[in-house]
């Protein structure tokens, strides 16, 4: 019995020990993690992102900042902890090792008469019939009256003075650090005991993989349920305009799960009547298509009248109930679209080439999305290709202030981009009626834009020129400029209601046939992450290539101060088509900001097959190797992208076949790349 109250008394020890193993070098990880964080402003701070509150850091942003999931679970484990530590503090005298001239209040090798004068002192004190104190009574039992025992009896003194133990030598003894309400049952110590053991070793972690595995099963690693994914794979048509992904995008599962309450269906009508002229109705049959609009699943309808509200700029309007589903829907949305994106470039035809149109049309949503800019406002006016909508993006833009501005010359956003400091804040004040801070706040959103800069290149490694069925490695450098210094920062956003990194997607694309050869994805927050990744394809390339271990250090050193000064590094692998000259454009489309998207001329020459090898093709009889420009005669049979519109201008018209196939890829780069408002191309 004591040997099992020793253990008990020793559970509270092992749960302690088992809880301080992570809990204090994760904590002192976190800590060193929060003090060696560079406090550094990244979010634009005009006087429109300061009303909207987002990076206010207020007393209870700051608390709601802390109080994340980890953060709660640290503290309550340290609390746990502190109180676990008082417990066996105060317990511990109970488990002192057995003296019994300290219990007497002895000296060792006091002599038999002082044993017994203590003893009769003590049990005046202690004994049951001078105290009838039941404490008193135990501690004169267990305690007095052992140590009397033990320095009385001969034989149980030596042992003791010999062994530290009335008893003689004691034997090794093991026990189970379990609390007592385990072990202390009538019977049924072993049953409790294996019934706890397979309730912590089997049943516990069977639980913890139900769960996962449940949660696994429903979403991907981006968090976007499989059954979205299934669903824009379906409805993604290499014809879909740019205007139409919204009707892909609002039917992801996650906004099927949204709520839709009878309470909502007055303001939604009220909203309709707000965002009717953005949603694609025929106005000349006007009552048949608000009736089919209707029509649909009614989350269908909720999500896209919520969207329209966030692109009209009329979430002000809405009830309490549906402005919460209003801010899941934009909470979601980056996520979905980027989830849309990959399915729209996701290998299709038997080149393996994704689809072009749908693609621009995924960041042209985006872009509108955040931003609150409407669709409609993409619609080429003027002498602008892009609209209104790069204009609407800037604080204290109107559709009266860029028409004012439109009658100084200035079309295109761009030309407002490229005036001196003077000359624009001239213009804003004078045209525009824009006050100082109003025009400071416009040089502060400038200052925050990127500006883009793309050098691509494309080689067969380790052979001069490119053939058909090599395996082509595209290399390119993405760099990155603001005018306030900053390489990552949070777009200017005071519509969105939540941060979001502006990303960037990389595509190598033919936009006459609607192919898209090679994306990915580029972000500048991650600077670490990117010079790993650049520092290992640079590694990997010049192994390959046969350098020297001092080139290979020298070309590494140089991609990663590439990557601190603003740049990253886009590599990939693709396998050369049939033999022809293919007119390609690489695309640089950011997913936050407008006008901002940068494309770059690649013109690559594909020559016949004269190599044996690995990379497939007939070997056939030599032809002449062409050097980097000589496709340059052929300019007469290529179609250049300045004629490649935005859809949203030409939704109505009839979409044409283009079932000629056009040639494909050698390495060189027209590097005057202009910004551009990208969109579709006809079907394929």
């Amino acid at each position: 019995m004591a040997a099992t109250e020793e253990n008990s008394q020793l559970f509270p020890i092992f749960i302690l020990t088992i809880m301080a193993l992570p809990l204090v070098p994760y904590t002192i990880l976190k800590l060193c993690r929060a003090f060696s964080k560079k406090i550094k402003t990244i979010h634009c701070q005009c006087s429109e992102c300061a009303r909207s509150g987002k990076y206010r850091k207020s007393i209870f942003k700051r608390i709601s900042n802390f109080s994340t999931c980890s953060n709660l679970s640290l503290v309550l484990l340290w609390v746990i902890m502190i109180i676990l530590i008082y417990y066996i503090k105060s317990t511990s005298r109970e488990m002192q090792v057995f003296e019994p001239f300290s219990i007497l209040g002895l000296e060792h090798g006091a002599s038999d008469s002082d044993i017994k004068k203590a003893y009769r002192r003590l049990s005046i004190q202690y004994h049951p019939d001078k105290n009838p104190d039941p404490e008193a009574n135990k501690y004169f039992v267990e305690y007095i009256s052992k140590a009397y025992q033990a320095l009385t009896d001969p034989i149980s003194r030596e042992n003791f003075e010999k062994y530290g133990h009335p008893d003689g030598r004691q034997g090794f003894q093991m026990g189970i650090a379990l609390p007592q309400f385990l072990l202390d049952i009538d019977g049924a110590s072993g049953g409790i005991l294996l019934l706890w053991i397979v309730g912590i070793c089997i049943l516990l972690p069977l639980v913890v993989a139900v769960i996962y595995l449940s949660k696994s099963a429903k979403y991907t690693g981006n968090y976007v349920m499989h059954h979205t994914l299934s669903t824009y794979y379906y409805f993604m048509k290499p014809s879909l305009a740019p205007s139409k992904v919204m009707e892909v995008f609002i039917k992801a599962a996650e906004y099927m799960e949204i709520p839709v309450r009878r309470t909502d269906d007055e303001p939604l009508q009220k909203l309709f009547m707000s965002v009717r002229s953005e949603l694609n109705l025929d106005l000349k049959n006007i009552k048949q298509e608000q009736a089919k609009f209707w029509k649909q699943h009614p989350a269908i309808v909720k999500t896209e009248l919520l969207i329209q509200a966030q692109l009209t700029r009329e979430s002000a309007a809405l009830s309490p109930a549906l402005l919460g589903d209003f801010r899941r829907v934009l909470e979601l949305a980056p996520r979905l679209l980027e989830e849309l994106m990959k399915m729209a470039v996701i290998p299709r035809t038997a080149q393996g080439h994704g689809w072009l149109r749908p693609a621009v049309g995924v960041v042209e949503l985006s872009q509108s999305i955040i931003q609150a800019v409407p669709l409609s406002s993409r619609k080429a006016t003027g002498g602008s290709t892009e609209g209104t909508a790069p204009f609407l993006q800037l604080p204290h833009f109107t559709e009266a202030v860029i028409k004012k501005i439109a009658r100084k010359k200035v079309r295109t956003f761009q030309e407002l981009r490229d005036m001196s400091l003077q000359d624009r804040a001239e213009l804003l004040s004078q045209v525009g009626g824009f006050s100082s801070t109003e025009v400071q706040d416009v040089e502060m959103v400038l200052q925050m834009m990127p500006s883009l800069t793309v050098e691509v290149t494309c080689e067969t490694e380790g052979e001069e020129g490119i053939q058909e069925g090599d395996i082509v490695t595209i290399q390119a450098w993405v760099t990155l400029k603001r005018g306030n210094g900053l390489i990552g920062a949070l777009p200017h956003a005071p519509y969105y209601p939540f941060h979001k990194e502006e990303n960037f997607w990389f595509l190598l694309a033919d936009s006459v046939s609607n192919n898209v050869w090679f994306s990915q994805k580029v972000s500048f927050m991650d600077e670490p992450a990117a010079i790993t990744a650049a520092s290992k394809a640079i590694e990997d390339t010049m192994e390959g290539s046969g350098a020297t271990v001092k080139e290979t250090s020298a070309a590494v050193r140089e991609a990663a101060e590439k990557v601190r000064s603003g740049s990253r590094l886009v590599m990939g692998k693709i396998q050369a088509p049939a033999e022809g000259n293919y007119n390609l454009t690489c695309y640089c489309l950011c997913d936050s900001w407008l006008g901002c998207d940068k494309r770059t001329n690649l013109k690559v020459k594909i020559l016949k097959r004269t190599r044996a090898g690995t990379r497939g093709g007939i070997v056939s009889e030599e032809a002449p190797i062409v050097e980097d420009g000589a496709e340059e005669e052929e300019e007469d049979e290529e179609e250049e992208y300045d004629d490649y519109e935005s859809e949203y201008s030409e939704d109505e018209e009839d979409e044409r076949d283009t079932k000629k196939k056009v040639p494909a890829a050698n390495g060189t780069v027209s590097k005057k790349g202009t910004n551009s408002e990208l969109s579709g191309s006809d079907e394929e």
